[in-house]
């Protein structure tokens, strides 16, 4: 068979001839909100750190917003070498058009051969609207991020509904561009030490221009926020419905955790999606994670392995989940999660120890 050479989308045509060697370092752009900095965003500039050392290169992160200085000199104690300050009233609330301006500016000015985003919905929409005007290419939602010979950017994300992992070059453009999910990988320890640099960027565009406005935030009521706790009872298919929940959320409550679940205790009704753990649902990294009655399939494990303690509850000896606890419980969770629960409220009630 003839082999055949495709011709860039449209959108993907660069404008004139491009010297993509002049293209090096891997920059982190950071996302901040009200000052407050996304856990993804530092846990990137780890990851984002072996790359740069891989690869020869300087780690860089981009800081957009106001009055977020701090947040710069943050990002050097948290391993970048140089980071990109654009300050400015205009800038204080997110909003797509001007941020991405100023991405674009960055970008084309100091020319990174990779740039990476936290999968959540700012990240999203950010790295969506830059890859637009760029003559490249994006991967989404990515689980593992790695650099070969060639200096091409392996970006690893789930596929075919969830059961296989696709890795994803981006051979022919630069920079090389990536959403990462939350909790994947994990923060290098803050050194207040460490030496680096703070350019000013000026932003590239005129308030006027602007044509949205931000009127106010309204926060999410009891919103499930499974990437920032440190403690996580989670259950599958063995809490046999609503009810076991309940026992979870209690001992949850014990210890000051949130209440995870696994897909198919979703799929079943028990529960609101935005509990799952897993590929199609949230990757966390908890201090404590407590499994209960689920089998361990890997569609769950890979969104849960990175807990600094788990601990399994099934009654099934041989279940995956127990291969991968720090400690395994062989029982009925139905006589072991009441029984953990009042242990920790007598404990917390005897000793007056706060909840995590």
């Amino acid at each position: 068979m003839a082999e055949t050479k495709r011709k860039p989308a449209v959108g993907l045509q660069p404008e004139g001839d491009v010297d993509w060697s002049a293209y090096r370092g891997v920059m982190v752009v950071l996302e901040q909100r009200r000052g407050k900095v996304a856990k993804v965003s530092w846990q990137l500039l780890g990851e984002s750190r072996r790359l740069a050392d891989k690869l020869d290169a300087p780690l860089m992160a981009l800081v957009i917003g106001h009055d977020v200085e701090d947040i710069a000199r943050q990002a050097i104690g948290y391993g970048a070498e140089r980071v990109y300050l654009c300050d400015a009233p205009e800038l204080a609330d997110y909003r797509t058009r001007p941020y991405s301006r100023v991405c674009l500016h960055v970008i084309r000015t100091v020319k990174p051969e990779i740039v990476l985003f936290g999968a959540t919905y700012t990240g999203r929409d950010l790295a969506g609207a830059i890859a637009t005007h760029l003559p490249t290419g994006l991967t989404a939602d990515c689980t593992q991020l790695d650099v070969d010979d060639n200096r091409l950017l392996l970006a690893s994300r789930p596929a075919f509904s969830e059961k296989m992992v696709a890795t994803i070059l981006c051979k022919q453009f630069k920079p090389q561009m990536a959403t990462v999910r939350p909790g994947v990988f994990q923060a290098l320890p803050f050194d207040e030490r460490r030496m680096g640099e703070i350019i000013r960027v000026t932003p590239p565009l005129d308030p006027g221009s602007i044509r949205t406005e931000v009127l106010g935030f309204v926060e999410a009521v009891n919103r499930v926020n499974l990437e920032d706790a440190d403690v996580i009872v989670a259950g599958g298919r063995g809490v046999g419905g609503k009810a076991g929940f309940e026992l979870l959320a209690q001992l949850a409550a014990a210890l000051g955790g949130q209440v995870g679940a696994s897909r198919a205790a979703v799929d079943l009704g028990w529960i609101s999606h935005d509990h799952q753990v897993g590929q199609t649902g949230t990757t966390v990294r908890p201090k404590v994670y407590i499994a209960a009655g689920i089998s361990g399939a890997v569609q769950h494990v890979v969104g849960m392995q990175n807990a600094e303690l788990i601990v399994s509850v099934n009654k099934d000896p041989d279940a995956p989940i127990h291969q991968i606890a720090h400690y395994a419980i062989v029982g009925d969770l139905f006589e072991v999660i009441p029984a953990l629960t009042e242990a920790v409220r007598a404990a917390r009630t005897k000793e007056h120890v706060p909840v995590v």
